[in-house]
């Protein structure tokens, strides 16, 4: 199950999949991740060890990011609004889980 912390420090969420997608794969499981009604994508950006995917969620914009090396994924919020809206965030993420 994928677990979701709000890191309120540095204004992200921080993403912990049941299985870490690989290098290779992560604009499909970033599209199937965030494939949600709410949500939109808008770009996908791929470097050599970072990934980003810029999505929408009530009107503001979000980044998901892959970090190759560090093995790790988390959302930001561009911007005061979005980074507002990050526990709303989370809370919507839990709610489509469980559908």
């Amino acid at each position: 199950m994928t677990e979701f912390q709000l890191d309120p420090r540095h204004n992200v969420i921080i993403i912990n999949p049941s299985e870490m997608p690989n290098d290779d794969d992560f604009e499909l499981w970033a599209h199937l991740f965030l494939h949600a009604p709410a949500l939109s994508i808008s770009e996908f950006a791929s470097g050599a060890d970072r990934h980003q995917c810029r999505f929408s969620y009530a009107q503001q914009n979000f980044n998901l990011n892959f970090e190759h090396y560090s093995n790790s994924i988390w959302i930001n919020g561009e911007g005061v609004e979005a980074e507002q809206l990050l526990a709303v965030l989370v809370h919507y993420f839990l709610t489509q889980m469980q559908q």
